[in-house]
This record gives C-alpha cells, structure tokens and sequence, in this order.
C-alpha cells in the first residue's frame, strides 16, 4: 500500500518536505503510521502534540487508513 502524507508547520519540518511517500506491506490503522513515522522521524516524539487527519478529519488512534486516504500531519497549534 503506497501512502500519501501531507505535512504542515513544524511538521514539514521535520520530514524535510510538504509530502512524503510511505510503502506499506500491510493494511495500518492511524496508531500504527504513528509509531512508523515516529521510528523514521524521531523529532516528531519530541513535540508536545501532533494530530494525523484523513480525508481531512481529525483521526483517532484505530481508524484504519486505505490507500486512497489523504493523510495529513498537523503540528501543535497555539493561540490566545
């Protein structure tokens, strides 16, 4: 399964770019991208919150993801 990942703010940062491509042999849920970008991007532990959306809805942990899912990184937002 080939997957699309948009990134945004620190995010981006992070990966290095605005998307990144990620192969899987196995069908995930939104837990499991985590700890894979997590593993491949040791930054992303170290900030204090981040979000995954697919198809441009917030995410919960065993949401499973296919791969015609837009999947977005959303960084920490502050405001006041």
């Amino acid at each position: 399964m080939k997957l699309k990942i948009l990134a945004f703010g620190i995010t981006k940062d992070i990966l290095g770019a605005a998307e990144k491509e990620l192969e899987t042999q196995d069908d995930l849920n939104v837990g499991q991208l985590k700890r894979i970008l997590e593993e491949d991007f040791p930054q992303l532990v170290k900030l204090k919150s981040y979000f995954i959306a697919v198809n441009e809805e917030y995410a919960e942990d065993d949401q499973t993801i296919v791969n015609t899912d837009e999947i977005a990184l959303i960084p920490p937002v502050s405001g006041g």
